[in-house]
């Protein structure tokens, strides 16, 4: 059944994803997090390990809210692999402090995009503790890269809207 914040997005007929329309107008719900104890190294701060975890997390998120869960993408026989990892540090976070992973585009092409992520540390007033990007592609299942505007068109445009949200902030 669908509801009144959902469209199903559909490629020759067949349903592909069910998108969801949030009902306050597009407004997306904040990423947050706790650090977890186990996720400490020997200084008592978090690893800087994880905040590539956390960044893979927050995408995952962002693409569930957007009505592109992952899970989907590989039953239609995607992979969208990571092509470029950074993450600079600024203020280390500690166990237990909460943080927002604010995720926004940077860049979308024919063939990849690049994600940034802002990483607060909302323990600490909010403070900008640490910010990467990701670059990635699809692929088909031969492993062959995927011209995401020909094969993705609706997963194009909703990204490029949420490009758009971002200048307009």
């Amino acid at each position: 059944m669908q509801s009144e914040y959902s469209e199903n997005i559909s490629k020759r007929g067949q349903t592909l994803f069910q998108k969801s329309l949030s009902p306050l107008g597009g407004k997306m719900r904040q990423f947050i997090r706790k650090a977890k104890y186990y996720e400490t190294d020997q200084m008592g701060i978090i690893h800087h390990s994880n905040y590539i975890r956390w960044m893979e997390e927050a995408r995952i998120d962002m693409l569930d809210q957007l009505g592109y869960p992952y899970r989907r993408f590989e039953e239609m026989g995607y992979m969208s692999p990571v092509l470029r990892a950074e993450c600079e540090y600024k203020k280390s976070v500690k166990f237990d402090d909460e943080v927002k992973i604010v995720v926004s585009l940077q860049e979308f092409g024919r063939v990849k995009f690049t994600l940034r992520y802002d990483i607060y540390n909302m323990s600490e007033g909010g403070e900008l503790s640490a910010y990467g990007t990701t670059t990635h592609c699809f692929l088909n299942k031969d492993g062959r890269p995927v011209l995401i505007d020909r094969e993705m068109p609706e997963f194009t445009e909703t990204m490029k809207t949420l490009g758009m949200e971002k200048e307009n902030q």
